[in-house]
């Protein structure tokens, strides 16, 4: 599902990961509540609504096939868009819930100058104790990170963890976190991804 104008004509391209049981429709809506009007939007779906089986906090291997089948079609999607014309330093991640978590993991697992990461409450996968270790540099990426306190699905411990390694592999990161435990992306974080976006593709930062 697309939005906003075609890929190769837009200043830079928002691939959008909804989260499970959730719809592409939910992610353009929330494309459009960001407001870039010349950014392109594109919505990926996830097989029978889910990227992954299990919790992102499960061993990683009880999310395989599923897990690497999904990290391989978005690399598939943005190596489509770079043969459009389109540099990674033009595409933006952007995810919410699950598909924040995989929004994630592409980056860590790829590491690059995208044009940015939003994961709206989410983090990189694998059980409580894994070692994340830093790998390739991400060159300034802006990244912008947002959980509630107290969310029932996404601990903060884990999107802290997920911060530090970004950080620790050159991004520019913000880390935003609500107050109590409600599983939503609010009207702040969306300005917060407003003001990023609106970098993507202009050799400025956020």
């Amino acid at each position: 599902m697309t939005a906003g104008p075609p890929a190769t004509q837009a200043r830079a391209v928002g691939v959008l990961l909804h989260g499970r049981g959730r719809t592409t429709g939910e992610m353009v809506d929330l494309a459009r509540a960001i407001d870039l009007p010349d950014m392109a939007w594109l919505a990926l779906a996830a097989p029978d609504g889910t990227w992954y089986p299990q919790s992102f906090l499960a061993a990683r291997d009880d999310n395989q096939p599923s897990l690497d089948e999904a990290l391989a079609r978005v690399r598939g999607v943005v190596a489509d868009l770079e043969g459009q014309g389109i540099a990674r330093d033009r595409i933006a991640l952007v995810g919410f819930s699950q598909g924040a978590c995989l929004a994630a993991e592409v980056v860590y697992r790829n590491p690059a100058r995208w044009g940015a990461l939003v994961a709206f409450t989410g983090g990189v996968l694998g059980p409580k104790g894994t070692d994340f270790a830093p790998s390739g540099d991400l060159q300034g990426m802006p990244a912008r990170l947002s959980v509630s306190a107290d969310d029932a699905w996404v601990p903060l411990w884990r999107v802290k963890e997920t911060a530090a390694v970004l950080r620790a592999m050159g991004a520019e990161v913000q880390l935003r976190v609500r107050d109590g435990a409600e599983h939503v992306v609010d009207a702040q974080e969306i300005a917060q991804a407003r003001r990023v976006l609106a970098a993507v593709g202009q050799g400025t930062r956020a």
